[in-house]
């Protein structure tokens, strides 16, 4: 594959700022806890369902011990205490409490109580370690598409709908089937429960859909003699709930960024980036790569202009997935062709882009979104727009590759619109299969010049943010020009100061068990 010359010494540099940034704001949150992150422990101790109002039962238990003045201990140990007083599963416990005839206790003997949390994280955890066996098992028999993946949407409301649409995209050559979510979840502080048909702009994640959808994937993955990838969206106010329910439904790929909820749906800061590391462990554990979202800083800034401000989140967000246990290969670092299609040479700066993001991260599984912002009715432009995307993907060996629609300025696309940008992705990747290893970029050529102009401006701009801090640069509007304040946002009274004696069980067998995959 052809190489730009680009200094390496800057990309070590930029990156070791972008570790340095990434840390101080974990060594800040961990301090904390949120209320989302003790219902996904819950969540994995085995509680599920909801009370005779429709309110999920996770959601009734941390209510509880906020009103008993102890969630700041941790959720595990004094649901421990009253399944060992009274016999019960996690499951009744969370019962009697909704039901008003259970207050639970701080644990009256902590060492026994942290001694059985652990035995129970330590079932779930091989149960989530059963369905990353299971996905390697079926990877191994039936084999997966070749690089670049092709990344699809389905986006009908009902999730029935949903597998009837997704069945034929992975029989038209999808290898990703992406389930986008209902508009607005991302700003409910609680997960939807059971199968829904009535989403808006989207379906409801929840995790029966995650099970339908699952099975459905499996059916056409062996009909079509490939594994089909199945991906939802772990970001907004429920995001370490919405990874734990998809590590136990076998999801596989998981939008899960570490800036997105802050930039885009004002959700507050401090509870994105606790709530980030531990999603980012569950993931880790079960074998599931991540989507960062840098593709959409450039549908509120130039794509030209602003090309530095996604490098040097991406390195910020690798950073982020290190310490949350990921490892390379589950990084799906996101980035996008937006570039105005009338600026002259337009082409070649998208190539130094992409390409630049290739040669940084080297061993990532980058996620290549395609052109939407300038879009328009015209759907033969549209078309010729998507077929230029899929050759910068192919020149540039993206790995995961959404398809571009040439109706995506008009309505949600139909299932001939997804067909017609299947036939035009395939068709490019063949043609042009082995361009890559075939051509050279001219050194000291315009292409190679700006990725290498890219790299300086991303150096520079981590050197500021670690003078300043991210929460500061996040203030001052440096990504996608939407500036947000550390107080500020939703979410903000979901978190809690640590006590002392905090317990959760899960953090030291995930990112154990992930390291040792």
């Amino acid at each position: 594959m052809s190489q730009l010359l680009l200094d390496q010494a800057q990309i070590e540099r930029a990156r070791d700022s972008a570790r340095r940034i990434a840390r101080q704001v974990f060594d800040e949150m961990s301090q904390f806890t949120t209320t989302t992150v003790e219902r996904a422990t819950l969540r994995l101790l085995g509680i599920d369902g909801v009370d005779e109002m429709g309110v999920p039962l996770p959601n009734r238990v941390i209510a509880h011990l906020q009103e008993q003045k102890i969630l700041q201990h941790g959720a595990t140990t004094a649901l421990v205490q009253a399944m060992q007083d009274r016999g019960w599963t996690a499951q009744q416990v969370a019962e009697a409490v909704a039901g008003g005839t259970l207050t639970l206790t701080r644990a009256k003997d902590e060492t026994a109580a942290r001694g059985t949390a652990q035995a129970l994280a330590h079932a779930s955890c091989q149960q989530i370690a059963a369905q990353r066996a299971q996905r390697a098992a079926q990877l191994k028999s039936l084999g997966q598409g070749r690089f670049p993946w092709l990344y699809l949407i389905v986006a009908t409301g009902n999730i029935h709908e949903d597998v009837v649409q997704a069945r034929a995209a992975a029989e038209q050559g999808a290898d990703i089937i992406a389930v986008i979510r209902s508009t607005g979840q991302s700003l409910l502080d609680y997960v939807p429960y059971g199968a829904t048909t009535e989403g808006f702009g989207g379906t409801y994640a929840t995790q029966e859909n995650f099970r339908l959808m699952r099975a459905a994937l499996d059916q056409v993955g062996a009909k079509v003699g490939r594994y089909i990838r199945l991906t939802n969206y772990c970001s907004g106010l429920c995001m370490p709930e919405i990874a734990a329910m998809g590590a136990m439904e076998r999801l596989d790929v998981m939008l899960n960024d570490s800036m997105y909820g802050i930039i885009f749906r004002d959700i507050n800061m401090q509870r994105t980036f606790i709530d980030q590391f531990f999603s980012r462990m569950v993931n880790a554990f079960a074998g599931i790569i991540i989507n960062t979202g840098e593709d959409n800083y450039l549908t509120t800034a130039d794509a030209y202009e602003a090309a530095h401000t996604v490098l040097a989140s991406q390195l910020i967000n690798e950073q982020f997935a290190y310490l949350s246990g990921l490892k390379p290969e589950q990084m799906g670092l996101g980035h996008a062709f937006e570039i105005d299609p009338g600026m002259e040479n337009g082409f070649l700066w998208e190539l130094a882009h992409a390409q630049l993001a290739r040669q940084v991260f080297p061993q990532a599984t980058l996620k290549y979104m395609p052109p939407t912002k300038h879009m328009t009715g015209n759907i033969f432009k549209g078309q010729v727009q998507d077929a230029l995307f899929n050759v910068a993907s192919c020149v540039t060996q993206q790995n995961i590759h959404l398809l571009g629609m040439m109706t995506e300025a008009i309505h949600t696309p139909f299932i001939q619109d997804r067909f017609l940008a299947i036939q035009n992705a395939r068709y490019v990747f063949s043609t042009m299969k082995d361009l890559h290893s075939e051509i050279e970029f001219k050194r000291g050529g315009q292409i190679e010049q700006r990725a290498q102009y890219v790299l300086t401006q991303t150096e520079q701009m981590l050197a500021e943010i670690e003078r300043m801090g991210l929460a500061a640069a996040i203030g001052k509007g440096m990504f996608a020009e939407i500036s947000r304040t550390p107080t500020g946002g939703k979410g903000l009274d979901g978190v809690l100061q640590k006590a002392d004696d905090y317990y959760n069980p899960f953090p030291q067998l995930m990112l154990e068990g992930a390291s040792n995959v």
